[in-house]
């Protein structure tokens, strides 16, 4: 049987990010854990030899703002972020999106879990691909607190922050009341629910607008997210 929320990601949304001059690269962290980030990135900042191909990218890169973009807790960077790549890449904008650790292709054999792991991470891997001071790091949800995190750690690197479902002053006495509200016993079971009725009480929950999917698209989306994440593992 055909899995729709696999066939749009594959195609329509991969798609959406090559015409939008995006291409996916994997970037090792070069930590002691050996972890990869995988990205979608501007093609003209995939690695390539040569002095004349260096004079290029700079010719390329002058005057382009980057913009990171990271997810939530389920699915993949560009499962959140496909239509609003072309946007912003065609404002002129120089566009990462990444697969945080744990999710989607980027991977890591540690056992570190936090929102530390992941800003730490991510700013190594944004320095490898020579992304410049002040850049925007723009979060949604799980996203946002990792954005949170790397403008605190790396001053430097961020220059600016843009969050939506995230809580700067998310404190241990908030989560646990969320957790109680929801009936989930921790973060990971609330955000990575099991079941087409947990998913569907998740999205009533967190979105504004009430929208109506139908069972077999849940569940189409429940068998990709868990797929695309080893973060309870």
């Amino acid at each position: 049987m055909v899995n729709w929320v696999q066939v749009v990601r594959e195609h329509l949304v991969a798609r959406l990010a090559t015409n939008a001059g995006l291409r996916q690269h994997a970037v090792a962290v070069d930590d002691d854990a050996g972890t990869v980030l995988s990205f979608w990135l501007p093609q003209h900042k995939m690695a390539r030899s040569g002095a004349a191909a260096a004079d290029q990218r700079e010719k390329q890169t002058t005057s382009r703002h980057a913009v990171v973009l990271l997810h939530g807790f389920a699915g993949d960077g560009m499962m959140t972020w496909g239509f609003q790549v072309g946007a912003l890449a065609g404002c002129g904008y120089d566009v990462y999106v990444p697969d945080l650790v744990h999710f989607g292709g980027s991977t890591s054999p540690s056992p570190d879990r936090s929102v530390a792991f992941q800003a730490r991470c991510l700013a190594a891997a944004l320095r490898k691909l020579d992304v410049g001071a002040g850049c925007t790091v723009v979060g949604f949800s799980y996203g946002g607190f990792v954005a949170f995190e790397m403008a605190a750690v790396h001053p430097g690197l961020v220059g600016s922050v843009v969050v939506s479902g995230a809580d700067v002053a998310y404190t241990g006495a908030m989560n646990d009341a969320m957790l109680e509200k929801f009936g989930a016993g921790t973060l990971a079971e609330l955000l990575l629910p099991d079941s087409v009725a947990r998913l569907r009480s998740l999205f009533s929950d967190a979105m504004y607008k009430k929208l109506w999917f139908p069972d077999r698209l849940l569940s189409d989306f429940l068998k990709v997210s868990n797929k695309l994440t080893t973060y309870m593992m």
